[in-house]
């Protein structure tokens, strides 16, 4: 972390396109802390690989790297003497794994569930996280009095075990946008002209998306604002308005049931007349919304190593102060690996200055308005130009209820169908948490876990980061309640107090509401 030079520079680690909102980039929404990108990102990048490796035979590292504190990651680059080895290697797995996970998931979701998804569900409830549980759990009988050598090694497991859930939620629960990328084509295609004349076709295919779990109850204790170890967890900050709304459940639960009932039904009579056309629609919706509820609860229990992560850190941060290396114990976070082990093994070190200077440095990454992309297409081999459309881009506009935006409009992902006008509340910290009001707009950096007990309050939700699948935007749904993500610069653009119109099915928010 250096100084950062007049106007920030934009410039892309490697060849190939690079995304923040993606894989671990949705769970960051600030600038990583020195020893978060030093020690935890390598161990859950290492995770990673690992239960890709158990899976598929092979490693597949994706890149990934800083720019200016904040997380970038980009697919590798295949090129034929790379990809024939490692097709050998994984002695024909990894093609018939990339035709099911990612190709099969759009074609035919069904077909990718009995072939490989379900299988992977399976480990993943009867393995990966029996497993992720035991070594947190043991963990909390060692960490108040474990050695600093014996934390080091706990947070060595509790991240890299962190890493291999993340590989599970990757593949399986990162399904689900996939399979609504899909639904999303088949409603404009076979049932947006013939539905128009009900009100529920205005809400587009997430109509059939929404309360299919009831309102979530209390938040776990390990949700996080942010998966950088620096940030507190939902827990620490309970007593700070992160509490479910007691008047949010039946009638909003009952209202989603009826209006996504009605919508099912006409569909279906619709299709009654083309017995394979309502097949696909069938199968099509089933694994929709049976990944949806999926993602959303690998999504949980991504982070439930946290608050033993973190006492980690306190307890190595205490270590450092007593020795005077550190004035603060969360000064920590502002150090290398290097250096925070140097303090821990021997006397006489003093990284004040060094941590004055980079939490400087850190807060002024914070302002940063970050893109969500850097960096130019390339093509197989490494070439530059662009073979084939993009996914993500291809979902994300088959999700819209439409590409007519009012101007000045903040454009971001339709996640959660429905509008909704209200006063926003710009919030950074869940420590701000309590100022939020009934009826405002929540506007936050990310769609992060920690922020969902709010959504029970809120009028609808506007993010900097987010995807179609992200846990918060599939929470939105639960409540009824629009949401648009991956805006970029929600949280600059707008102010609280402000009045702005939500439309959570074209994905906008419109700025240009009279005030009052």
């Amino acid at each position: 972390m250096t100084t950062l030079p007049g106007p920030a520079s934009w410039t892309a680690p490697g060849k190939g396109v690079w995304a923040r909102n993606f894989r671990l980039g949705e769970w960051l929404p600030d600038p990583m802390t020195p020893l978060f990108a030093d020690w935890l990102l390598p161990r859950i990048e290492t995770g990673f690989l690992d239960g890709m490796e158990e899976d598929v035979r092979v490693r597949v590292p994706f890149r990934y790297g800083a720019v200016n504190g904040w997380y970038f990651n980009s697919p590798p680059i295949p090129k034929p003497r790379t990809v024939v080895p490692l097709i050998l290697r994984s002695r024909g797995r990894l093609p018939w794994f990339l035709v099911n996970v990612i190709l099969r998931t759009s074609s035919n979701p069904a077909a990718a569930h009995r072939t490989v998804l379900h299988a992977l569900e399976v480990k993943w409830r009867e393995q990966l996280l029996p497993t992720y549980r035991n070594i947190v759990s043991d963990a909390e009988r060692e960490v108040g009095t474990a050695s600093p050598a014996r934390l080091v090694g706990l947070v060595d497991a509790i991240s890299r075990q962190a890493g291999i859930h993340l590989w599970s939620l990757a593949v399986v629960g990162g399904s689900a946008w996939k399979m609504e990328s899909a639904l999303a084509g088949f409603w404009r295609k076979e049932l947006a002209r013939p539905l128009s004349g009900i009100p529920e076709s205005r809400l587009g295919h997430q109509v059939l998306l929404r309360g299919l779990t009831g309102t979530p109850a209390e938040p776990c204790p390990h949700a996080v604002y942010s998966l950088d170890w620096y940030h507190p967890i939902a827990s620490e900050v309970g007593g700070a308005g992160l509490t479910v709304a007691e008047e949010s459940g039946p009638d909003v639960a009952s209202a989603l049931n009826e209006q996504r009932s009605q919508a099912e039904a006409a569909a279906r009579s619709v299709l009654f007349d083309s017995p394979g056309t309502l097949t696909r629609f069938d199968s099509l919706l089933t694994m929709t919304r049976y990944y949806a509820a999926v993602r959303e609860e690998q999504a949980q229990h991504l982070s439930l190593g946290w608050p033993i992560l973190r006492r980690c850190a306190q307890r190595l941060g205490e270590h450092l102060v007593s020795t005077g290396a550190i004035a603060d114990s969360q000064d920590i976070h502002f150090l290398t690996l290097d250096e925070m082990l140097g303090g821990v093994h021997h006397q006489g070190r003093d990284y004040r200055a060094q941590i004055d200077h980079r939490r400087t440095i850190w807060h002024d990454q914070r302002r940063l308005n970050a893109p969500l992309i850097i960096g130019e297409p390339v093509r197989f081999g490494g070439e530059p130009g662009r073979i084939g459309s993009d996914p993500v881009a291809n979902a994300v506009e088959a999700a819209r209820t439409s590409f007519e935006y009012p101007e000045n409009a903040i454009i971001g992902h339709p996640a959660s169908t429905g509008r909704a006008s209200g006063k926003v509340r710009v919030l950074e910290r869940l420590e701000d948490a309590s100022s939020f009001q009934a009826g405002e707009i929540l506007v936050a950096r990310s769609t992060a876990p920690a922020w969902t007990p709010l959504f029970a309050r809120a009028a609808a939700v506007v993010t900097d980061g987010g995807t179609l699948a992200a846990h918060a935007s599939i929470v939105a749904r639960e409540y009824g309640i629009p949401a648009v993500v991956g805006t970029r610069d929600a949280t600059r653009r707008l102010h609280t107090g402000q009045h702005v119109t939500v439309d959570g099915g074209a994905g906008y928010v419109d700025t240009g509401t009279p005030q009052g």
